[in-house]
């Protein structure tokens, strides 16, 4: 089982904080794919351009494969000042 947690505009565009997914061994990208088609809210939040993943809090890419157990945090790009 995987945990997915969202962050910032990210879980605001969604509506949850959280949720599980059964499947493992499968890409950020195909997770992505996977909750994107959830509706048109998901598919907004979850784009490579306006949101980033993190697997076990450490920042990956969309070839990362994620496994049984892992975390995956997606949340927006964000800037300081």
């Amino acid at each position: 089982m995987i945990k997915i947690l969202f962050f910032g505009q990210t879980r605001e565009l969604i509506g949850v904080p959280s949720c599980e997914f059964q499947q493992s061994s499968l890409t950020v990208l195909e997770l992505r794919d996977l909750l994107s088609a959830r509706g048109d809210n998901w598919y907004y939040a979850l784009t490579e351009k306006s949101c980033l993943c993190a697997v076990n809090q450490i920042l990956v890419d969309d070839t990362h494969l994620i496994g049984n157990g892992d975390e995956v945090a997606f949340f927006p790009p964000v800037t300081g000042g």
